[in-house]
């Protein structure tokens, strides 16, 4: 069967907008061509496609025609940017990617692949448990995630792992912490970056060897909650490479509050496809993670 190109676009456009009339204004069309362009492709589907709604959003169907149109138009702008052989054609690369590995060693990827390639990227920063999930539905063409298995449809390629210690300001020990470590972090303010982060209360369990039920703050950019911990707001896990290398011998430094740490594995998921662009980004990012993280 043969795809409509323009049906593809425009279901891609309402899951990823949410809406039809925002999808008309990402497309330069009406709301009432986006609508029919989703009837035409759900006919000859004969599924339904887009759960309509606030937002609106795709269908396992959908999700499988998503794919195949973002795949189609990867290897169609490839294909125009090399013919031509000017940046006036910019390849759009949608990929996922957690808040850490963003910030500690990620964008120089970015900037690697850019240098070689007339590229945009369209960067998700999800949680590296939930990065998979945008595989799946098709919003992104490649992830950092904590998920070793590869997704139906992708590769998987194990990076090495990232380090995180737990750490205080030495204000905030003085103040929580003062006797035995499992007993006073049990009460202690603790830091988390959004909801889904479970690496403090895996840590915690391991000290406290029970379920505890700290007050925490939710800090959710990796910047803020590193500085939050050396302000003292609350105890938290720090990525190893975010430690500054005076930190311990400066009186306003971190405190490690033990020899423990939590490693959390992290593999490269990308769609299987014959795509140039694709395979740089996969080689940039094994080599840039093989410098910043530690071996699993």
């Amino acid at each position: 069967m043969t795809w409509d190109r323009h049906q593809l676009a425009a279901l891609a456009a309402v899951v990823r907008t949410g809406s039809f009339d925002a999808a008309a204004r990402e497309l330069h069309v009406t709301p009432s061509a986006v609508s029919q362009r989703i009837k035409a492709l759900e006919n000859a589907s004969g599924q339904i496609l887009v759960r309509r709604g606030r937002p609106s959003t795709a269908t396992e169907a959908g999700h499988v025609l998503i794919r195949l149109g973002e795949q189609t138009e990867l290897l169609e702008r490839e294909a125009a940017a090399e013919l031509r052989g000017a940046d006036d054609v910019r390849v759009r690369l949608p990929v996922a990617v957690n808040a850490d590995s963003l910030s500690a060693w990620f964008l120089p990827v970015l900037a690697a692949v850019a240098a070689k390639h007339a590229v945009v990227f369209d960067v998700h920063k999800e949680d590296e448990g939930e990065s998979a999930e945008l595989l799946r539905n098709g919003s992104v063409m490649a992830a950092v995630t904590a998920e070793p298995a590869p997704v139906q449809g992708c590769a998987s390629v194990p990076l090495g792992s990232m380090r995180y210690l737990p750490m205080a300001s030495q204000g905030f020990v003085d103040r929580y912490l003062d006797g035995p470590l499992g007993a006073t972090l049990a009460h202690a303010p603790m830091l988390n970056f959004n909801r889904s982060d479970g690496l403090q209360q895996r840590y915690l369990r391991t000290i406290t060897r029970r379920v505890a039920s700290p007050p925490i703050h939710f800090i959710p950019s990796s910047a803020a909650f590193n500085e939050a911990v050396r302000l003292g707001l609350g105890w938290g896990l720090v990525p190893e490479q975010d430690l500054r290398p005076d930190e311990a011998s400066r009186p306003d430094g971190l405190v490690r509050l033990d020899d423990q740490h939590v490693d959390v594995p992290l593999y490269w998921q990308h769609w299987r496809l014959e795509s140039l662009l694709l395979r740089t980004l996969t080689d940039e990012v094994r080599e840039h993670a093989a410098v910043a993280l530690n071996d699993t």
